[in-house]
């Protein structure tokens, strides 16, 4: 039986982790990143502003993470988006398809009770790395 490699994934590109956890695991070839905020690197502060900036920096540290993965966003399969408040659903998506603009990768898009260090919105995905073929499939 062959080894399938585990790498711990952590670029200075995007905002630490705030607790015990890997910016990204790679597995084989699927991509597991952690939870994104909206978190200066530098400062690790979040960013000022509302939950459109905050999406903003969370999608910016998520692709760093996915760069260093050696993936892109167009190797996303799946996001998942946790938000304070679902009523910023509609500014959170308006950040959301600037960066995820086709071949959508599928999506579940939460409101939670709290995020950590009291964000408005977290976001965390599953991604591929190498080469990639994107089919459309409609019945």
């Amino acid at each position: 039986m062959s080894t399938i490699v585990r790498k711990l994934i952590s670029t200075v590109n995007a905002a630490k982790p705030v607790a015990p956890y890997n910016q990204a695991v790679v597995a084989d070839r699927t991509v597991y990143v952690s939870g994104c905020l909206g978190l200066d690197k530098d400062s690790m502060k979040l960013v000022p502003g509302g939950p459109t900036e905050q999406a903003e920096k969370a999608l910016e540290n998520l692709q760093a993470i996915l760069e260093a993965s050696d993936s892109g966003v167009d190797k996303v399969i799946k996001n998942t988006v946790f938000l304070k408040d679902l009523n910023d659903f509609g500014a959170v998506n308006e950040v959301y398809k600037r960066v995820f603009n086709k071949d959508f990768p599928a999506r579940s898009c939460f409101q939670v009770a709290k995020l950590p260090m009291d964000a408005l919105v977290e976001i965390e995905c599953i991604a591929l790395t190498g080469p990639v073929r994107t089919e459309t499939s409609k019945l």
